[in-house]
């Protein structure tokens, strides 16, 4: 009996080492899938870092473009500021010198002038688009034949 003993007990533990082998393999082929998987994560995530690198540099770029063209439109305007400054300047220089252009200048504008800067207090897109529909059709020019 002993030897039957020792036969089974040889055969369990070969079975049971068997066993471990095939836990040991399927441990070994999780983590190799696993590290697999987290290479492919590990790219996506350089690949998305890379984009979000160059969209950040391009905003970048673009800031420092809106910001040199507001520079350039600030000197514009005040280009435009001093010109007006300067005819304002001669405008009343020259109403201090000639008498006819003074009084030219102090005539109210005519109606037809005078109704074109007039606008109600208008409050968004839907007013002003009502205001210029309630206006009506614009006078026929008189020196235009009537057909």
């Amino acid at each position: 009996m002993s030897t039957i003993r020792q036969i089974l007990l040889g055969i369990a533990l070969v079975g049971v080492l068997g066993l471990l082998l095939l836990v040991q393999e399927l441990r070994v082929t999780n983590a190799e899938k696993n590290t697999g998987l987290a290479q492919k994560e590990a790219q996506t995530a350089r690949a998305d870092a890379s984009r979000s690198q160059d969209n950040a540099n391009a905003l970048l770029q673009t800031l420092v473009n809106e910001r040199d063209a507001q520079a350039q439109l600030r000197a514009q305007q005040d280009q435009l500021r001093q010109g007006l400054a300067k005819r304002e300047r001669t405008i009343e220089e020259l109403k201090r010198e000639n008498s006819e252009l003074r009084d030219w200048a102090a005539q109210q504008l005519p109606d037809a002038a005078r109704r074109l800067r007039e606008r109600p207090a208008l409050t968004g897109a839907d007013a002003y688009h009502q205001w210029l529909s309630g206006r009506g059709p614009m006078p026929p020019a008189s020196n235009e034949p009537k057909q």
